[in-house]
């Protein structure tokens, strides 16, 4: 059986992610962070990693990123799951005041808060912001997470569906201690800082232009080593062991300082069905 480690507690959507992407039964180990989730496949507890890396409502996210930045494993694999919040507590609709939820879902949610008149308590995870109500135990304290976490600690669901947007998909990526092979259809992604030159990064971006390369993200992050520089996450179609992309990952590296490569998988459709 695979043992899948994830960031959060059982019934966060990074589980549920996983358990789209395997389709079959596998193990998952529930972390604190998402550095525990990644070390702990990379000290050899658990198979592989999830890690969320992006919301279609809410952008990157940056704290998985920066992790992502520093790990030894490769990324394999990718999954789209579309994301449903639901209200659970035990009070009514009318007796909750406070709401407890991972500040992504807060925002994503921020319409009915808004409505709703609602104080927010930011949480590391949406399962985990059902435990935390579930010890309190107070009718005028609810949690934002999936219908999934509101079964598993057996809290009632108050109101389904409360996101502001029904287009919410959050983008995963799953992480090995090995490397992918090459499929007919590949997305890479990369991590990159450019040196301090002028026209660096537009060389880098010109590169992929002139060999035919489809860029499908770019984003900077702060480098949280040096104040006003940042990295690039990067991802475009192709697969890094193909020749192409070889040589111009090897044209590439000459105008950054530093150049991560963070995997080859096989791409997956955006907007797929969010079933297990």
């Amino acid at each position: 059986m695979k043992k899948i480690s994830f960031q959060g507690e059982h019934g966060a959507y990074s589980e549920s992610a996983a358990k789209k992407f395997f389709k079959n039964e596998i193990e998952t180990i529930p972390c604190n962070s998402f550095e525990d989730a990644l070390k702990i496949t990379e000290d050899g507890e658990s198979d592989y990693s999830i890690l969320p890396v992006e919301n279609s409502i809410e952008g990157t996210v940056g704290q998985s990123i920066d992790t992502i930045t520093h790990t030894k494993l490769y990324a394999i694999g990718e999954e789209y799951f579309k994301v449903e919040h639901c209200l659970i507590g035990t009070g009514k609709i009318e007796d909750i005041e406070t709401v407890y939820s991972h500040p992504q879902a807060l925002g994503q949610c921020s319409d009915f808060i808004k409505n709703e008149k609602l104080k927010t308590v930011p949480t590391y995870d949406t399962a985990g912001s059902v435990k935390i109500i579930k010890e309190i135990n107070d009718i005028h304290s609810a949690a934002i997470a999936s219908n999934d976490a509101g079964n598993l600690y057996d809290i009632p669901i108050v109101k389904q569906k409360i996101e502001n947007n029904p287009n919410n998909y959050t983008r995963f990526l799953i992480f090995s201690k090995d490397n992918s092979i090459e499929s007919t259809e590949d997305k890479t992604s990369i991590i990159f800082s450019v040196k301090h030159e002028p026209g660096a990064l537009h060389n880098i971006l010109k590169e992929f232009n002139d060999n035919n390369i489809n860029l499908t993200k770019i984003e900077s992050r702060p480098n949280k080593n040096k104040n006003w520089e940042y990295n690039f996450f990067v991802d475009f179609i192709g697969h890094y062991s193909n020749s192409k992309i070889k040589s111009v990952l090897d044209v590439i590296s000459k105008n950054t300082i530093f150049l991560k490569i963070i995997g080859s998988y096989q791409m997956k459709e955006a907007n797929s069905n969010s079933e297990s």
